[in-house]
């Protein structure tokens, strides 16, 4: 049965995306079959695994509403074990048609159920916002990765997500589980990225990752090739501390 991890943080910049595509190619690469899910209308996890978002048959969006069984919405990437569900601009309109729908927070889960027996995992990028599409993605979840950037204003809007996070739990899904905070855009050198980890280490404890994922050129230049890390600089410091990161989940999943 897949385990279903939502990456979330409302705040956008914070390598959201980035630590979706390639936790998702690090477990894949790590021979777990793996499924990612673009839940995002800018569609760029799509893009960052080779994916033309805009030119597909079916997409996430077909499989909301009920057009498509999600397994027609599937589609093989660029590594190996690794697929896609892709995601574009039509997702925007799923918040608005769901709406009125009945059990309409469940709509992504009970896409999912018929496939779950297929993955390892399955791995959904979401909105850098708290609306309809991310509470989809959570209450379907099994548990959350919460990227936090080593920068200014690291912490803001983790206090809002946290409450979010307790209502689902309370309402809509109590298994909900955050698997852990995840630092990202680190840079050893700079003191600020130091102040930030600690306050994070404070704040969070021991649901903080000891991977820690640096600010790397390689890791910003490969999505423009629609490539995971994995395939355009594998001795990179980003790859290697995204296939760290998937052995801690691999850990924390047990």
């Amino acid at each position: 049965m897949a385990k279903i991890i939502t990456i979330v943080n409302q705040k956008g910049g914070v390598g959201k995306t980035t630590t979706t595509v390639n936790l998702a190619a690090a477990l894949a690469v790590l021979e777990k079959r793996t499924l990612l899910i673009d839940f995002d209308p800018q569609g760029n996890a799509s893009s960052g695994v080779g994916i033309d978002k805009d030119n597909v048959e079916y997409q996430v969006y077909d499989a909301l509403i009920g057009r498509v069984a999600i397994a027609d919405a599937i589609l093989p990437t660029n590594t190996e074990g690794l697929f896609c569900v892709p995601g574009n601009i039509n997702l925007t309109g799923a918040e608005i048609e769901l709406v009125h729908e009945f059990a309409r927070e469940h709509k992504l889960k009970e896409a999912l159920e018929p496939i779950l027996k297929d993955w390892d995992y399955i791995i959904i990028d979401c909105p850098p916002s708290l609306g309809l599409l991310t509470v989809n993605a959570m209450t379907a979840s099994s548990d959350l990765i919460v990227p936090i950037q080593c920068e200014y204003y690291a912490l803001e809007g983790v206090s809002q997500l946290l409450t979010t996070i307790r209502l689902i739990q309370k309402n809509l899904n109590p298994s909900l589980n955050i698997m852990g905070i995840v630092l990202t855009m680190f840079d050893k050198r700079v003191n600020l990225s130091m102040q930030v980890a600690k306050e994070v280490h404070r704040y969070f404890k021991e649901k903080v990752f000891r991977s820690v994922i640096p600010r790397n050129i390689k890791l910003t230049e490969a999505p423009s090739f629609g490539k995971p890390i994995f395939l355009y600089d594998i001795r990179s410091p980003g790859a290697m501390s995204y296939l760290n990161l998937a052995n801690e989940v691999l850990e924390r999943s047990k």
